[in-house]
Parts: structure tokens; sequence; C-alpha cells
């Protein structure tokens, strides 16, 4: 499987004990355990040790351990990036990942002097341990003078991130949707940046176009959804292979629950369907070693 990108699935590390079972034999490769704005009050070290042994003698990883809150407003939530960073090697990864933060509805490069503080402290904790952070490069519905949860949300914004804690132990978790629905090609983004990006959210978009011609960005007409691998307007033949062609050595992990259609009772077919699209724009099901 190491001669593969390996295609999985985000599951909540509240629910992932009962849920995992349940999907496992679906033919997914990897998962991507994931918390909100808190891990709470579970024991991530007995976590890790019993979704170790539900893929125990499967070709199953877990790819990352993630935390999405606010760690430039909230003490709380870096103590969490703390646990998830202390505790990645017990769920055999060497990848945590979430949000870059920002102080609230302030210009973003207001947020630079905070996010040097906070994760100049926490990627140095995490390259003791010889773990990497990586950033959701999603925008949480803010912009550059407003918004709250997330810096990482553009080159721009990146350049300075990198520049501010100048650490090899962070890049990115980056999906092309959040970058669609800014209306940026995420083609020549991802020539660009491949070599910093860690881990990636199988997350799609649709654009339209026709709207966005007609009634613009700003009216009432919704002009971009975000889609399930396989019906948005991306071609993850051509997200693959500049991956492959950069020596990506991370997992895509599908983000579900976000499509218009394919939620509820459709949200698994959707995965499945995104499940096997994805397997196939990397060139199958499996690796199987040339004999040329």
């Amino acid at each position: 499987m190491d001669k593969m990108i390996r295609v999985g699935t985000l599951i909540s590390g509240d629910t992932a004990l009962k849920v995992m079972p349940k999907i496992i034999d679906y033919g997914f490769e990897s998962f991507s355990i994931t918390f909100g704005q808190t891990t709470g009050d579970v024991n991530l070290p007995e976590l890790a040790k019993r979704l170790k042994d539900i893929i125990a003698k499967r070709d199953i990883i877990i790819s990352t351990v993630s935390i999405y809150g606010n760690p430039l407003t909230n003490n709380d939530t870096v103590a969490n990036w703390e646990r998830i960073i202390d505790s990645g090697n017990l769920f055999g990864t060497d990848l945590v990942t979430g949000f870059a933060g920002r102080l609230t509805d302030k210009p973003i490069n207001e947020s630079i002097p905070k996010f040097k503080e906070v994760f100049g402290k926490l990627a140095k904790r995490a390259s003791d341990k010889g773990i990497r952070i990586a950033f959701e490069n999603c925008d949480m519905g803010g912009d550059w003078n407003r918004g709250d949860w997330n810096i990482a949300q553009n080159p721009t914004v990146w350049e300075m991130m990198f520049d501010a804690v100048p650490m090899n132990n962070l890049g990115l978790e980056w999906e092309p949707c959040h970058q669609m629905v800014s209306l940026i090609d995420p083609i020549p983004q991802l020539r660009k940046w491949a070599k910093r990006i860690f881990h990636i959210h199988g997350k799609d978009a649709t654009v339209a176009w026709d709207v966005i011609q007609e009634y613009g960005v700003r009216g009432q007409k919704q002009y971009a959804w975000h889609r399930t691998p396989g019906f948005g307007d991306s071609n993850w033949h051509d997200i693959i292979t500049i991956l492959m062609q950069n020596d990506y050595k991370g997992t895509i992990d599908i983000e579900g629950y976000h499509d218009p259609v394919y939620r509820g009772e459709l949200e698994l077919v959707g995965q499945l369907k995104a499940l096997k699209y994805l397997k196939d724009c990397r060139g199958g099901e499996e690796f199987i070693p040339s004999p040329f």
C-alpha cells in the first residue's frame, strides 16, 4: 500500500468506537480522527488503544488526529492541541491537524504575532515528539478584515505564517473546495504548494458560473456548493498526479457531511462513491508491482 496514496475518511473521535466497526469493511484505507473545539473528557490513550485494536491485522492506518477550535483566543483549545500532540504517536500517526486560529474580527495580519507566540511553542513541542502539524485551509466564512477561527485560508497568509514560525514540521491540510468557493483555481496553487501539504481532505466544490455571471457573489443566489469528490468540479486525476509528482506521502481522507444531495440517509452512498472514484483516480484498488 505504501506505493499508492491511501484513501480514507474523517470520523469523529467522540463516535469513532461505534462508527468505525460499522464501516471498516467498505474499503476505507485510513481514518482521520477529528474533534471539534475540545477533546472533552475522552481518554486519548485509551481511545488510541481501542481504535488500533479495531484495525489490527488490517492494512488500515490512523492518518491524523485533529482539533478544530480557535487556539489564538481559547487557552483550552491550546491545551487540547498539546493533548493531541502528546498522544499522536499512540494512534500510530506523526500528524496532528486543525485550525490556526484567529483574533476575532481583526484583520488577518494582526493575528500573526499571536500565531507566532502560540504555534512557536506548539511546533517545538511537536518537533520534540516527532510530530508534524498541518493547518486546514478553511476560511470559516471570514475574509482578510473580519472573521473567526482560522487565518490559514490563502497563500498570502501561508507565507506570513511560515515566515513567523519557520519550522519544517508545519504544513497544510489542503482541499480544493475551500479555494474554489473563493473562486481560486486550486490546480496552480497545488503545484506551487504541494511540498508543504501534509494531509488532504477529500472534499470538492461545484461553482455555478452562470449564477455568478448574472447575480455576482454578493446577492441572494448561492453560487457554490461543497461536494463529495466525484460530484464536484475538480479533476482528482490531476490532483493526485500532482501529489504523486511531488512524492506526497500522506492520505486523502473524505470529508463528508457537506454535500447538498449526498447527506443524511445518503451520506454513506456518497462517501462510497467518493472512495471508489478517488481510488480510480490514483490508478486502481491496489498496487500491483510492474513486471517490466
